[in-house]
């Protein structure tokens, strides 16, 4: 790599990213080609001789962008956040500058010393108990998503209960969560060999926001125990994807404290929220967890992929996901004196992910965050009192962090129970390239939610958004 040609190049990208980033507002934030859009587009062979950068970012503006939902827009609303931010964005350059396969303490000593660092940083932050600090028998690792933290967590807690039982109670082995748990639970449970009939997603309580109830799951294990089953795993959330519900930690951490189980907790969304003190109760309970599991890249300013999992002890994870073929063995691994995260994990590489996430704390400080995270709730608290004083529409369920929860009344002669009368206010949202929303169902019914959270999103933009949805309902409700 020339340097002067990287200085150059270098330049040019870093000005086209921010003239995107100045103009993102003009660009419909839900993409609006069809499927196939880019075959038409882009020749079927790779080019033989090398193109200028100058045409190349022609492409990106007239073929790429068009194709880009644009995550970042303070206009987008949907699913939930995935912040990106300055500091987060020098983080990603500098790791793909370095370009390490950080596998192992020896393959670069600072992508692991800062790691094991920075997520003893966040667990003081979010006053985690000691025992998920790296100087007890515990610690943290940046995995890639929540989807591969549960998993990691499943196999510890599968392998841990096989060695008490034996490895032929496999088909005995039971987990359960919530009806409203996020479906990489479900999935890290096909990867794990849970049987899927093993898999109890106990009926979330409506009257309690959609979390579980410690009685639904104690009678399930019960059940369970009398049929010779094998109850071995808990997955409470803290900030559900529909909802945003927070299961009762302390209930379900004594549950399955009592049964010997793996109890995890999945705050990937609202976990965020816990750094600031007024919030830090959704936590509570946290001190009976073997696991815990929050993303950075959500909520946090810290670019995508950032999800931070600690264990309460390691060693089941290391027994769990160690490998140690002759070609990785190294003196500092042989003396047991440094940490290989390629044991904590699924796959062998890794990549600097720390730098980002260390760059975000340090040039933002953790007061700065947590005003961050302060007022997209108090723009989301926003928003529910404008759907609350128009008689049209109702708020399905509280709101406990940013997202908000909602729907068009239906009309009295409506057979599906507004269903397609809030579906079609949605798509006619999305459509108009102004804002991004999306959709659940809670007791039967479609519900619209509102998540705020993109890094640029206003007062203004709530406000628009919301003026956007009342008009649309009107011409609905004219033509019904």
């Amino acid at each position: 790599m020339d340097a002067e040609q990287l200085r150059e190049c270098g330049h040019r990208m870093v000005d086209f990213v921010a003239d995107y980033y100045k103009s993102i507002e003009t660009f419909p934030v839900l993409s609006q080609v069809q499927p196939g859009y880019l075959k038409k587009l882009l020749p079927d062979t790779a080019p033989s001789k090398p193109d200028t950068l100058e045409a190349l970012f022609d492409d990106i503006r007239e073929k790429i962008v068009p194709g880009v939902t644009h995550w970042q827009s303070p206009n987008y609303f949907a699913y939930y956040p995935s912040n990106s931010s300055t500091a987060g964005f020098l983080g990603e350059m500098l790791s793909a500058a370095f370009n390490i396969v950080g596998f192992s303490w020896i393959t670069s000593p600072a992508a692991t010393e800062l790691e094991i660092i920075v997520l003893d940083w966040f667990a003081k932050m979010l006053k985690l108990p000691s025992q998920f600090l790296s100087t007890a028998l515990g610690g943290g690792i940046i995995q890639g998503t929540a989807s591969e933290a549960v998993l990691v967590a499943l196999l510890a807690a599968r392998d841990r209960t096989l060695r008490k039982h034996g490895k032929t109670s496999l088909k005995k082995l039971v987990v359960y969560a919530s009806d409203q748990t996020h479906s990489s639970l479900q999935k890290a449970c096909q990867i794990a060999g849970i049987f899927q009939e093993n898999v109890r997603l106990v009926k979330a309580d409506c009257n309690k926001n959609y979390a579980v109830t410690p009685e639904a799951v104690s009678e399930a294990i019960a059940t369970d125990l009398l049929s010779g089953l094998i109850p071995f795993f808990i997955c409470a959330t803290v900030g559900t994807t529909s909802s945003s519900a927070v299961d009762p930690l302390p209930e379900l951490g004594q549950i399955a404290k009592a049964h010997d189980m793996w109890f995890h907790i999945d705050a990937a969304y609202a976990g965020s929220a816990c750094i600031c003190a007024e919030y830090r109760h959704h936590l509570n309970g946290v001190e009976e967890a073997d696991s815990f599991n929050m993303n950075a890249h959500k909520w946090f300013l810290t670019n995508f992929d950032c999800s931070l999992l600690w264990v309460k002890d390691r060693s089941y994870l290391i027994q769990s996901l160690s490998t140690n073929p002759e070609f990785l063995k190294n003196k500092a691994s042989q003396e047991n004196s440094v940490v290989d995260f390629k044991d904590w994990q699924i796959p062998l590489g890794r990549r600097f992910r720390s730098l980002k996430l260390w760059m975000v704390l340090r040039l933002y400080g953790v007061e700065n965050l947590q005003s961050y995270i302060r007022k997209h709730i108090e723009l989301a608290k926003y928003f529910e009192q404008l759907v609350i004083a128009d008689s049209r529409f109702e708020v399905v369920t509280p709101r406990t962090f940013s997202l908000v929860c909602f729907r068009l009344l239906p009309l009295a002669s409506d057979q599906d129970d507004g269903r397609n009368l809030n579906y079609d206010l949605m798509d006619a949202a999305n459509s108009s390239g102004k804002i991004f929303l999306s959709h659940t169902v809670l007791s039967g019914k479609f519900i619209l939610r509102f998540a705020v959270g993109a890094p640029l999103t206003e007062e203004q933009h709530v406000f628009a958004a919301w003026k956007l949805l009342q008009d649309l309902a009107s011409k609905q409700l004219e033509s019904s």
